[in-house]
Order: structure tokens, then sequence, then C-alpha cells
């Protein structure tokens, strides 16, 4: 009897109908000069220029009496703060329609994006503080996408998708994940998720292709951390990739179908294929510590290309292929049912949980207080740290036994709670001149006929992925769903939480599990919050939304990026081309050209191109490429106290039609007195052969 309720149940939860889906895209670059990035921690990445616009690509959907807002972000994370913001910007244009409970906001992670925009002390650190132009590029971005979703919803079709993708990704703590059961680990061919995972949108009227979003786990890591123009990395370029394809003959970002490639379990995942090894000697690095001799700094992967802008290509081209193979393949299966959603703030610190291992071993423990440890300042085989820092370290240092006591002494209890891990910074209960970690987090689930999607706020390893989704997996067949139950986890949503290792993952403190800020039992009581909130919506229950972390305010938020005061140049005019490019050009080579340039922080960049690539079409010239194309460069450089140039680069490749074409600079200056004031400069003509 009581399976056949739960039957009946499911079968009215997930009944056919068609949903409303609205898609859009917005344009959410900020400054590009004389900021740090974000995601190395690297006080000396700062951008120089930039390669690859960023962008927020947002999907609603619909069915009445609910709707989910899934935004995939072309930044290295999502703070709280920025979360609220949005909310704050949409509520004053729709009222409750978007709200805590329905959106999420998701980052593909790349590495290559200005920081200073989290309100984190420890995620601002290396951005030398807050930087308001970059918060506000972001908010402003991500709520033009929704609003242009928001103006375009019609009756949809839904597609669910998955195939295996190799060659792709590697795992870069493997041998932390050996530490698993070996009953778990052989339920798996490999060692990283090899599957990419897709929804794409349809049309119901015209049956036209909207626009679609792929799941596949690996870090935007390909250009490393010696790379200072912005950059959307390897998912970056695969979604500009796809939207070329559908968009034939449209500017990027400016086309009707739009392609997220969306952050999932990446935590210990890596697109540098040929695995880490000494770039001095050319060995293998040491296994658990990923030294060369002694030093974190000569161990670095690579792969698969010569070098990073080669394997960024490489890695997009390989994602871009696989997603336009599945949408154009007969197997994907429609989705259909209704539509619920829930959001919850977690104390992760109050959270007390018992738990069965793998392996049979019951544990008991609790959340601690966030803390990371000495292998976090090791960094990873991707973007090694800084200092004697070791991967593997669980042992103390006296130096820095004492130094992290300057931030804030650990208790005894939070020495024990974080065992084996020896903590480096206590973030957690550090406060001046803001809060360094938050103790909440943010979860939230979307059910999309048997489709769920679960949103977590930290990199999730390749194993801790796993195990949430065999937990949300129980749950949906508890609750009657029999056949094509999926789940999908969408990583580093509406907050941000660093890492989360599995309990015998953490036991070794890789980078992975010294960046699990709340303990050894961080997996397991996300694993029973997901599960609590699954089972709630559901069964049409009420679940407590949680306390949020306070807003920091403006008043504590420290800044040391100076503004830019003005922009002169006494001998030349803004726009004048200082270097021409050569009067004929053969495809399948670069073309340079120096423009009298000012600072591009000036402008607001959302709202014009820096460069355009110009054809000379029926006499009358026609922009074919701009700054957001993969075949085009922008590097500025200062030549003085206020003045600077910028070279621009285009390489022509072999599908350029020939003809004439020009190199076009645009920008805003800064007058010492009066207002800013456009300009644009362009090269002499030269032709394609």
């Amino acid at each position: 009897m009581v399976c056949n309720f739960l039957l009946i149940m499911f079968s009215i939860l997930f009944v056919k109908a068609d949903y409303r889906v609205g898609i859009g895209i917005g344009d959410i670059t900020g400054p590009i000069v004389e900021i740090n990035f974000l995601g190395y921690a690297n006080p000396s990445q700062k951008g120089s220029g930039l390669h690859l616009r960023q962008y927020a690509r947002s999907y609603i959907i619909e069915k009445k009496p609910n709707r989910i807002v899934f935004v995939s972000i072309d930044t290295a994370m999502v703070g709280f703060a920025l979360r609220i913001k949005v909310l704050d910007e949409l509520k004053t244009l729709y009222g409750n329609t978007y709200n805590e409970q329905n959106l999420i906001l998701s980052a593909t992670h790349t590495h290559s994006t200005p920081g200073g925009y989290m309100q984190d002390v420890i995620y601002d650190i290396s951005t030398a503080g807050f930087v308001t132009d970059v918060f506000t590029a972001l908010k402003e971005g991500i709520v033009k996408a929704i609003t242009m979703a928001h103006n375009s919803m019609e009756n949809a079709k839904i597609y669910f998708n998955s195939g295996t993708l190799l060659h792709a990704n590697i795992n870069r703590s493997p041998w932390a994940y050996l530490l698993n059961p070996d009953e778990e680990r052989k339920k798996y061919l490999y060692d990283v998720d090899k599957e990419m995972v897709q929804l794409k949108f349809v049309a119901t009227s015209s049956n036209k292709l909207l626009g679609v979003i792929n799941w596949f786990p690996v870090h935007p890591t390909s250009m490393n951390s010696t790379n200072t123009l912005v950059s959307t990395d390897n998912v970056g370029y695969a979604s500009i990739k796809l939207e070329q394809h559908f968009n034939e003959g449209a500017l990027i970002g400016k086309g009707p179908f739009v392609a997220s490639f969306a952050s999932t379990n990446l935590g210990d995942v890596s697109p540098n294929i040929k695995g880490p090894h000494c770039i001095d000697t050319g060995v293998p690095c040491k296994d658990v510590t990923s030294t060369c001799n002694g030093e974190t700094q000569q161990c670095r992967a690579t792969g698969p290309g010569k070098d990073m802008y080669q394997s960024t290509e490489m890695i997009g081209t390989r994602l871009y292929t696989k997603a336009l193979n599945m949408l154009q393949n007969k197997n994907d299966r429609e989705v259909n049912g209704a539509i619920k959603i829930g959001h919850q703030y977690i104390n992760m610190a109050e959270q007390v949980i018992k738990y069965t291992l793998p392996n049979g071993t019951v544990v008991q423990g609790r959340g601690c207080v966030p803390a990371l440890g000495y292998s976090f300042a090791a960094g990873t085989t991707d973007g090694p740290g800084a200092f004697s820092f070791q991967q593997g370290t669980t042992s103390n240092n006296t130096f820095w036994s004492v130094m992290h006591k300057l931030a804030a002494a650990p208790t005894v209890e939070d020495i024990i709670c974080q065992s084996p891990k020896p903590i480096l910074f206590n973030t957690g209960r550090a406060n001046f001149p803001y809060r360094w970690q938050p103790s909440s987090v943010s979860i939230q689930v979307a059910v999309l006929g048997n489709i769920v999607l679960a949103a977590v706020p930290s990199e999730f390893t390749t194993m801790s992925g796993r195990r949430l989704k065999e937990t949300l997996k129980n749950v949906l067949l508890e609750n009657g769903c029999l056949n094509n139950c999926e789940i999908i986890v969408a990583g580093l949503c509406n907050s941000y939480s660093s890492y989360v290792a599995t309990y015998e993952e953490y036991q070794m403190q890789r980078y992975e599990g010294a960046s699990t800020l709340y303990g050894p039992h961080t997996l397991a009581i996300y694993q029973d919050k997901f599960q609590d909130l699954l089972t709630s919506l559901l069964k049409n229950q009420e679940f407590n939304k949680g306390v949020p972390p306070k807003l920091v305010s403006d008043v504590y938020l420290w800044s040391f990026t100076l503004p830019v005061v003005f922009d002169i140049d006494l001998f030349n005019n803004f726009g004048d081309c200082l270097t021409q490019p050569l009067s004929i050009v053969s495809r399948g080579t670069l073309v340079k050209a120096t423009f009298v340039s000012a600072n591009p922080r000036t402008g607001n960049l959302r709202n014009y191109n820096l460069l355009e690539i110009q054809m000379l079409i029926k006499n009358a010239w026609k922009t074919v490429a701009t700054e957001a194309d993969w075949e085009t460069t922008y590097e500025w450089k200062r030549t003085g106290f206020a003045s600077s140039q910028a070279t621009v680069t285009w390489f022509v490749n072999i599908n350029v039609p020939t003809g004439q074409y020009r190199i076009g600079h645009y920008g805003y200056y800064k007058p010492l007195f009066g207002h800013i004031q456009p300009f644009n400069g362009f090269s002499d003509r030269f032709t394609v052969v």
C-alpha cells in the first residue's frame, strides 16, 4: 500500500507539460588592469589587459507556481554579498518574483578574472582589498542577464543528456583519492568523473534551439598564474565556440543562443593532463608533497598543449565538441514534471553528526569553526603556493604556529575538532577588519521533474560529489522515482566556502583537505542537510530557512586600489596609431597595432568595445571581431605617470575571408580638469591574402 501510494504521488509530481523558459546573457567585464586576479591568490598576478570578455548566462525555467533562475557566471566564485545585492536589484524590478529561494548563482571558477568583490578577508587579501568597480560590474551584468531572460519567456521543452568525455581532465590529488575505500572506488572506472551532463532548451512553437547548460568537472586553470590577461579560460572558450556555431554571423555576446559550461564537482580535477613535473628538470614531482627538491614552486602540471594558450584552446575545444555532439544526437530524454526549489542557510559550526563511512565504520563528530591548514598555503600543482609549505602536511611548524595567532589563536576545541589538520589560519575567529570566512553557508536544491540540481557552495572533490549524488539518488528512490532519476551537482553556488574533501581524503591533508573549512565531517553534514532539504521539498513540508550571515558594512571594507587620477599624453592624441600593421597579411599570421591610450578603468567597459577588427564591405566598415574573440588580445601598459599605450593583436585564422581590414581602438580618458571624454583611433587599412 505504501509503495503504491508513493508511485501515485510521484506520477502526479512528474506530469508531462511544457515549461516556460527564458534565456539571457549579460557582460560582466569590469576593471581589466591594475586589479589582482582571484583564484591563484598570487599578488603578482595583476591584470594588464583582456583576452576573453566575461559573461553571465541566465536561464529561467517556470512551471507554475514555481520558477528557477540559474545563472552561470564567468568569475572565480560567488560571494554572499553579491547574491544579496543582485536580489535587491531584482526586487526593485520584479517584486518578489525572484528571491533567496529560487535564485542560483554559480561561478565557472576561472582563475584569470579580477577579484576584490568577496567581502571575506581571506579572499580579498591577494586583491589588495575590496574593489567596488569589480563588484558593480558583476552585479549589473548578472541583473542584465536575468532581465533579458525574464523578457524572453516562451513555451519550451527541456531535454537531458549525458556522455563520456576522455582526455580533458585528471585527478590532481590521486594519492588522497586512493584513501577512499577500495570497494567504493571499484564502482567507478576513473578517479575523476568523465561524464558531461547537459540540459538543452527548445522552443515549442518553432522547435528552435534556445540554449544549453553543460556540466563537466574540470578546473578552469589551463591559463596559469603567470597570465595577466583577463580570461574565462577553457570553459569560457567552450561557451563562445558553441555560441558562435549556432549564432552564425553574430558578434560574441550578441546572439540569441546562449551556452554555458558550468562548474560541478571539480575540487580535485585539473585540465593539465600531462600531469605535474619539475619545470627545471622535467622529471615527475614527488608524490604526496608535490615538490621538486623540497620546493612546491618548481612543481607544475601542464598540457595538453605546448603552452597555456594552446592548452586552453585544446581543452575548450574538447568540451565544445562533446557538447555539440550531444546536442545533435538523438539520445536525449525529455524532462517532465513539477518544479520545486528550496534554499537554506546552515551554520556549519553548530552541526552535530553521526554517520557510517562506506567501509562500515560509524563516526560521530561535529562541524568546526572554519580554519585553513598548512597545505592550503602550499597551493596545488595547477598553481603552487609560496614559502616552504608542502601539500600533505599534518604537523605544526613552530614559526607558523606563532604567526597564525596574529590573526586569531585557535582554541583547544578548534585544534581537536580540525585534527589531523594543523591550523594555519583560524579564519572563523578572525574579524579584523571584517569577517575572514563565514560559518554560515548556503545550500539549495532545485527539482525539475526527475532531475535534481544540488547547488553547493564549495568545490567538492570527485568522491565527495559522488557521495552527495548517491545520497540524493536514494531520497528520490524512496519517494517513488524508479527510472531516469538524475542528480546534477552545481558547484560554487551562492556563497563560497572553499573545498569539501571526503573524511578519508581529509586525513592526508593535501590542498583539498587543508581547504575543507569545517573539519573532517564537512561532507557528512552537507549530505545530511541536502538529504533533509530534498525530502522536505518532495513531501511538500516546511523547512527551516536558516539565518543568513550579516552583510559587512561599507565602513569596514578596506581597499588599497588607487583610483585613476587623470590621463594625459603631451605629444600625441588619444587613439593615434603608433605602430601600424603590415600592409599585406597572410592567413595564419598575427597582425599587431599599438595605440596611444588611456587607463581602461576610466570607462564602463560593458558599454563599448576596446578593439574592433573591421572589414571593408561595399565601401563601409563592418565589425567582424572584438576583444571577446579568441583570436584577439588587448594589452595595456603605462608609459608614464598618466600616459599609456595599448597593443592590439589579431590572429588571422585560415577561415578569415580575404579583403581589406583595419583595427579600431576605443576608450575614454579622464582629463586633469573637466569630464571624462571618449576617443577612438584606427590603423591604416591592410589586405588579408
